[in-house]
């Protein structure tokens, strides 16, 4: 991690080395060219710098190059105006069920019941979404290191089943306070009946609300040429809409601005067919879960 303008910069890759602000779907420069100067002086190789703008600014202000990329987008007004106008029936009888069933959700603190409470969740089962999950096996004190970042901006949320912690959301603000993102999101596969996760969102909307947050982020809305799937309709159902707006590169190096130029900033499977590549996740889903079972039997 690297620091510059107040802010941490990670870089990742091997061949093409690309750096972004950590958690850039919150985080957002004020100088883009103050922190491409300071790449440029930092004494590590950086070949592309990529950072997205606010959700404000969704038409092309700078010079740099850039390429459209797309985030789901909540835009809130108040928790009766999205329960009333932005959902349907089916998305507010999930919440109803939750609260049937038992389902509490309240804001917490960072702290050991929170920090244990996402343990367990997380080692609940290693595969999610047809694929490893990497928090699986995580010791209690690595959790704690990746749930505690961003503290003076960050909303956790919990979800309950009478003492245990079955769900939880932390939920990180811009530094404007006009926008937050949910970075995670995750409720106990064994619990999935009792529709946690709907109950977590609906508390996630009330908790910006009371803060005057305009607009909620999940990701994005669309994975390259991937279709829709389970998540992507889960967004959709809970009023959220895609919103494209430009993702700028700029090349620090003749690598990176021959890498951005023949596209290998992008990974391989991005270029695939959809048609193959739900053929590759059925395929590791399979793996996987062969995998796992195996592993339970021994």
């Amino acid at each position: 991690m690297i620091k510059l303008c107040g802010k941490d910069v990670k870089a990742e890759g091997r061949l093409v080395r690309i750096a972004r602000l950590d958690g850039d779907k919150y985080n957002f420069p004020e100088d883009p060219q103050a922190l491409v100067n300071g790449l440029r002086k930092c004494g590590t190789r950086i070949d592309l710098f990529t950072f997205l703008p606010r959700l404000s600014k969704t038409s092309p202000e700078y010079h740099y190059p850039m390429e459209w990329d797309n985030l789901a987008v909540l835009s809130v007004s108040s928790f009766d105006g999205w329960w009333t106008n932005q959902i349907d029936n089916k998305t507010r009888n999930m919440v109803r069920k939750a609260q049937k069933n038992g389902v509490v959700t309240r804001e917490l603190a960072f702290g050991d019941t929170l920090v244990r409470g996402i343990w367990e969740i997380n080692n609940e089962c290693p595969i999610r979404q047809g694929k490893r999950f990497p928090h699986y096996g995580m010791s209690l004190d690595r959790v704690r290191e990746y749930a505690g970042t961003f503290l003076d901006r960050t909303i956790y949320i919990g979800a309950f089943l009478g003492n245990e912690m079955i769900g939880f959301v932390k939920l990180v603000m811009d530094e404007t306070q006009t926008q937050a993102c949910l970075v995670h999101i995750l409720s106990m596969v064994q619990h999935k009946g009792k529709a946690p996760t709907n109950a977590l969102l609906a508390q996630a909307l009330r908790s910006c609300t009371d803060r005057g947050i305009s607009y909620l982020v999940y990701e994005n809305f669309s994975y390259g040429k991937k279709q829709g799937d389970s998540l992507s309709r889960f967004k959709e159902a809970n009023g959220f809409r895609r919103l494209d707006l430009p993702r700028y590169y700029v090349p620090l190096t003749r690598i990176g601005w021959a890498a951005f130029h023949m596209g290998l900033h992008h990974k391989l499977v991005e270029y695939l067919p959809d048609s193959i590549t739900a053929k590759l996740r059925d395929f590791r889903t399979a793996w996987y879960s062969r995998k796992f079972q195996l592993a339970k039997e021994t």
